[in-house]
Protein backbone atom coordinates (compact mmCIF):
# COMPACT_ATOMS: atom_id res chain seq x y z
CA UNK A 1 0.00 0.00 0.00
CA UNK A 2 1.64 2.93 -1.39
CA UNK A 3 -0.26 5.31 1.12
CA UNK A 4 1.17 3.72 4.50
CA UNK A 5 4.30 4.80 6.04
CA UNK A 6 5.81 2.17 8.42
CA UNK A 7 8.05 4.09 11.67
CA UNK A 8 9.61 2.08 13.65
CA UNK A 9 13.09 1.02 15.61
CA UNK A 10 15.31 -1.21 16.48
CA UNK A 11 15.33 -0.13 20.43
CA UNK A 12 13.02 1.86 22.52
CA UNK A 13 14.30 5.97 23.07
CA UNK A 14 15.47 6.70 19.33
CA UNK A 15 12.52 9.25 18.93
CA UNK A 16 10.55 7.55 16.67
CA UNK A 17 6.96 9.03 18.11
CA UNK A 18 8.23 12.57 17.78
CA UNK A 19 9.62 11.82 14.12
CA UNK A 20 6.14 10.55 13.23
CA UNK A 21 4.47 13.39 14.58
CA UNK A 22 6.40 15.99 12.53
CA UNK A 23 6.94 13.95 9.46
CA UNK A 24 2.66 14.27 9.45
CA UNK A 25 3.01 17.41 10.40
CA UNK A 26 5.28 18.25 7.45
CA UNK A 27 3.05 16.59 5.06
CA UNK A 28 -0.20 17.91 6.41
CA UNK A 29 1.58 21.75 5.71
CA UNK A 30 2.20 20.72 2.20
CA UNK A 31 -1.31 20.33 1.48
CA UNK A 32 -1.70 16.29 2.19
CA UNK A 33 -4.30 15.09 4.32
CA UNK A 34 -2.36 12.79 6.73
CA UNK A 35 -3.73 10.14 9.38
CA UNK A 36 -1.37 9.45 12.41
CA UNK A 37 -1.56 6.05 13.88
CA UNK A 38 -0.51 4.98 16.72
CA UNK A 39 0.67 1.50 17.25
CA UNK A 40 2.54 1.06 20.21
CA UNK A 41 -0.02 -0.39 22.25
CA UNK A 42 0.16 -0.36 26.44
CA UNK A 43 3.03 2.21 25.73
CA UNK A 44 1.57 4.93 23.57
CA UNK A 45 2.38 8.42 24.08
CA UNK A 46 1.81 10.07 20.69
CA UNK A 47 -1.63 11.71 22.04
CA UNK A 48 0.99 13.07 24.14
CA UNK A 49 3.34 14.09 21.31
CA UNK A 50 0.06 15.90 19.97
CA UNK A 51 -0.68 17.78 23.14
CA UNK A 52 -4.78 15.51 22.41
CA UNK A 53 -4.51 13.30 26.10
CA UNK A 54 -7.46 14.64 27.49
CA UNK A 55 -9.29 14.75 23.78
CA UNK A 56 -9.02 10.76 23.65
CA UNK A 57 -12.04 8.65 24.16
CA UNK A 58 -11.83 5.73 21.53
CA UNK A 59 -9.27 3.97 20.29
CA UNK A 60 -7.60 1.72 17.58
CA UNK A 61 -8.84 -1.47 19.25
CA UNK A 62 -12.26 0.03 19.73
CA UNK A 63 -12.57 0.30 16.14
CA UNK A 64 -11.49 -3.64 15.86
CA UNK A 65 -13.46 -4.85 18.35
CA UNK A 66 -16.96 -2.47 16.83
CA UNK A 67 -16.79 -0.81 20.04
CA UNK A 68 -16.91 2.46 18.06
CA UNK A 69 -17.47 3.36 14.19
CA UNK A 70 -14.29 4.62 12.90
CA UNK A 71 -15.02 7.40 12.33
CA UNK A 72 -15.55 7.86 16.15
CA UNK A 73 -11.65 7.05 16.86
CA UNK A 74 -10.09 9.25 14.27
CA UNK A 75 -9.62 13.05 15.84
CA UNK A 76 -8.72 16.06 13.99
CA UNK A 77 -5.30 17.81 15.29
CA UNK A 78 -5.71 21.38 16.89
CA UNK A 79 -4.34 23.93 14.63
CA UNK A 80 -3.59 21.95 11.37
CA UNK A 81 -6.65 21.48 8.70
CA UNK A 82 -5.43 18.23 7.44
CA UNK A 83 -3.57 15.96 10.62
CA UNK A 84 -5.77 13.11 11.96
CA UNK A 85 -4.90 11.30 14.68
CA UNK A 86 -5.80 7.61 15.87
CA UNK A 87 -4.30 6.58 19.28
CA UNK A 88 -3.03 3.42 20.12
CA UNK A 89 -5.29 1.03 22.97
CA UNK A 90 -3.33 1.41 26.75
CA UNK A 91 -3.79 -2.29 27.18
CA UNK A 92 -1.44 -3.87 25.16
CA UNK A 93 -3.31 -7.17 25.42
CA UNK A 94 -6.28 -6.59 24.28
CA UNK A 95 -6.40 -8.69 21.26
CA UNK A 96 -4.02 -9.96 18.74
CA UNK A 97 -3.72 -7.57 15.35
CA UNK A 98 -3.52 -9.88 12.81
CA UNK A 99 -2.03 -8.47 9.12
CA UNK A 100 -5.04 -9.12 7.03
CA UNK A 101 -7.16 -6.83 9.83
CA UNK A 102 -4.32 -4.10 9.23
CA UNK A 103 -4.44 -4.51 5.60
CA UNK A 104 -8.27 -4.35 5.86
CA UNK A 105 -8.38 -1.22 7.55
CA UNK A 106 -5.65 0.74 5.82
CA UNK A 107 -7.50 -0.37 2.75
CA UNK A 108 -10.47 1.65 3.62
CA UNK A 109 -8.19 4.43 5.16
CA UNK A 110 -6.57 4.91 1.85
CA UNK A 111 -10.17 5.94 0.52
CA UNK A 112 -9.82 9.18 2.81
CA UNK A 113 -6.09 9.80 3.14
CA UNK A 114 -3.25 11.12 1.30
CA UNK A 115 -0.87 9.49 3.58
CA UNK A 116 -1.29 6.73 6.33
CA UNK A 117 1.83 7.22 9.24
CA UNK A 118 2.29 4.12 11.47
CA UNK A 119 4.16 4.26 14.64
CA UNK A 120 4.93 1.16 16.15
CA UNK A 121 6.10 0.05 19.05
CA UNK A 122 10.36 -0.73 19.10
CA UNK A 123 11.84 -4.06 18.48
CA UNK A 124 10.64 -7.02 16.32
CA UNK A 125 7.26 -8.18 17.12
CA UNK A 126 3.91 -9.44 15.99
CA UNK A 127 2.58 -5.98 16.13
CA UNK A 128 5.38 -4.77 13.96
CA UNK A 129 4.72 -7.57 11.41
CA UNK A 130 0.61 -6.55 11.08
CA UNK A 131 1.55 -3.18 10.62
CA UNK A 132 4.41 -4.04 8.02
CA UNK A 133 1.98 -6.26 6.05
CA UNK A 134 -0.04 -2.78 5.38
CA UNK A 135 2.90 -0.62 4.54
CA UNK A 136 4.47 0.48 1.07
CA UNK A 137 7.52 1.87 2.79
CA UNK A 138 9.29 2.08 6.06
CA UNK A 139 11.32 4.51 7.82
CA UNK A 140 13.51 3.04 10.90
CA UNK A 141 14.71 5.74 13.27
CA UNK A 142 17.73 5.38 15.45
CA UNK A 143 20.73 7.04 16.96
CA UNK A 144 24.62 7.67 15.92
CA UNK A 145 25.42 4.68 18.47
CA UNK A 146 26.93 1.20 17.35
CA UNK A 147 24.07 -1.15 19.53
CA UNK A 148 21.10 1.70 18.12
CA UNK A 149 22.92 0.82 14.52
CA UNK A 150 23.31 -2.64 14.52
CA UNK A 151 19.74 -2.76 15.59
CA UNK A 152 18.35 -0.71 12.92
CA UNK A 153 19.74 -2.69 10.63
CA UNK A 154 18.62 -5.95 12.36
CA UNK A 155 15.02 -4.43 11.97
CA UNK A 156 15.58 -3.47 8.06
CA UNK A 157 16.89 -7.22 7.36
CA UNK A 158 13.57 -8.68 9.53
CA UNK A 159 11.54 -6.22 7.34
CA UNK A 160 12.82 -7.35 4.09
CA UNK A 161 12.49 -10.94 4.51
CA UNK A 162 8.40 -9.68 5.24
CA UNK A 163 8.51 -9.05 2.05
CA UNK A 164 8.86 -5.08 2.79
CA UNK A 165 11.76 -3.68 0.74
CA UNK A 166 11.20 -0.22 0.25
CA UNK A 167 12.93 0.42 3.66
CA UNK A 168 15.15 3.77 4.90
CA UNK A 169 16.79 4.92 8.26
CA UNK A 170 16.62 8.44 9.61
CA UNK A 171 19.23 9.00 12.40
CA UNK A 172 18.47 11.36 14.86
CA UNK A 173 20.22 13.26 18.16
CA UNK A 174 23.55 13.43 15.93
CA UNK A 175 25.35 15.62 18.19
CA UNK A 176 28.36 17.41 16.28
CA UNK A 177 30.16 17.80 19.27
CA UNK A 178 30.37 14.83 20.12
CA UNK A 179 31.45 13.25 16.47
CA UNK A 180 34.15 16.05 16.83
CA UNK A 181 35.28 14.63 19.98
CA UNK A 182 35.52 11.28 18.12
CA UNK A 183 33.12 10.05 20.50
CA UNK A 184 29.97 9.18 18.01
CA UNK A 185 30.65 8.08 14.15
CA UNK A 186 30.50 10.84 11.60
CA UNK A 187 28.06 11.00 9.08
CA UNK A 188 29.95 9.32 6.26
CA UNK A 189 31.08 6.64 8.48
CA UNK A 190 27.43 5.73 9.53
CA UNK A 191 26.67 5.77 5.54
CA UNK A 192 29.42 3.14 5.48
CA UNK A 193 28.82 0.74 8.26
CA UNK A 194 25.12 0.65 7.34
CA UNK A 195 23.13 -1.74 5.01
CA UNK A 196 20.23 0.67 5.36
CA UNK A 197 19.81 3.72 2.95
CA UNK A 198 19.94 7.29 5.23
CA UNK A 199 17.77 9.35 3.94
CA UNK A 200 18.11 12.66 6.82
CA UNK A 201 19.79 13.18 9.56
CA UNK A 202 18.18 15.46 12.29
CA UNK A 203 20.88 17.11 14.98
CA UNK A 204 20.63 17.15 18.92
CA UNK A 205 18.81 20.14 19.32
CA UNK A 206 17.41 21.67 22.86
CA UNK A 207 13.98 22.97 20.79
CA UNK A 208 12.62 19.30 20.16
CA UNK A 209 12.77 18.30 23.66
CA UNK A 210 10.94 21.71 23.89
CA UNK A 211 8.46 21.07 21.70
CA UNK A 212 7.77 17.74 22.52
CA UNK A 213 7.59 18.42 26.35
CA UNK A 214 4.47 20.61 25.17
CA UNK A 215 2.84 19.04 23.18
CA UNK A 216 3.78 21.23 20.35
CA UNK A 217 5.65 19.63 17.32
CA UNK A 218 8.52 21.48 16.16
CA UNK A 219 7.61 20.98 12.38
CA UNK A 220 4.61 23.22 13.00
CA UNK A 221 6.73 26.23 14.49
CA UNK A 222 7.51 28.87 11.57
CA UNK A 223 10.13 30.22 14.51
CA UNK A 224 12.11 26.55 14.16
CA UNK A 225 12.74 27.38 10.29
CA UNK A 226 15.86 25.09 10.22
CA UNK A 227 14.16 22.11 11.87
CA UNK A 228 11.28 22.34 9.58
CA UNK A 229 13.73 22.68 6.74
CA UNK A 230 15.00 19.21 7.73
CA UNK A 231 11.64 17.49 8.11
CA UNK A 232 10.97 18.73 4.75
CA UNK A 233 14.20 17.45 2.97
CA UNK A 234 13.61 14.10 4.83
CA UNK A 235 9.72 13.99 3.49
CA UNK A 236 10.94 14.31 0.01
CA UNK A 237 13.71 11.84 0.22
CA UNK A 238 10.82 9.19 1.77
CA UNK A 239 8.55 9.94 -0.79
CA UNK A 240 7.30 12.11 -3.72
CA UNK A 241 5.57 15.61 -2.33
CA UNK A 242 4.29 17.70 -4.25
CA UNK A 243 5.52 21.56 -3.53
CA UNK A 244 8.49 19.97 -1.58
Amino acid sequence: MDKVILVTSGKGGTGKTMFSVNLGVTLADLGRRVLLIDMDLGMRNMDLYLGMENRVVFNIMDVMTGVCRLNKAILRVHGFQSLYFMAASPRRGDVRLTAESMIALCEILERYFDHIIIDTGAGIHDLLDASAASAGTAVIVTEPEIAALRDADTVNAHLNERGLSDTCMVINRMDLDLVRAGVLPDVESIIDSTMTPVVGIIPEDRGIRVSTSRGLPIAGEIKNEDIRGIFRTIAGRILPVQGN
